[in-house]
């Protein structure tokens, strides 16, 4: 039981909002960032589930701060590159 409850910490659900994006675990918010280096950052301190699931407001981002409706994909994007470098030691 323990270890389904560690999975449940991981960082599993995404939202863009303020030009960032916001990291939720299954308890909560876990943390935003504005750069792929913070955002990994916080993937790394967290954790990442194997399955993240993001809100609508990925796919519309332009409403969440940012220039284009892509860009929070973009963003979510280069931090994943950056922490499978880091963390797996593979290049995305």
């Amino acid at each position: 039981m323990e270890m389904k409850e560690n999975v449940m910490t991981k960082i599993d659900f995404i939202t863009a909002a303020g030009g960032g994006i916001r990291m939720y675990a299954g308890d909560g918010l876990k943390g935003w960032g504005g750069t792929a280096k913070g955002i990994a950052y916080t993937l790394r301190t967290v954790g990442l589930a194997d399955c993240v699931m993001g809100s609508s407001s990925m796919d519309f981002a332009s409403e969440e701060g940012f220039e284009n409706d892509g860009d929070a994909r973009e963003l979510w994007d280069e931090a994943i590159g950056i922490y499978n470098w880091e963390v797996n030691g593979v290049a995305s």
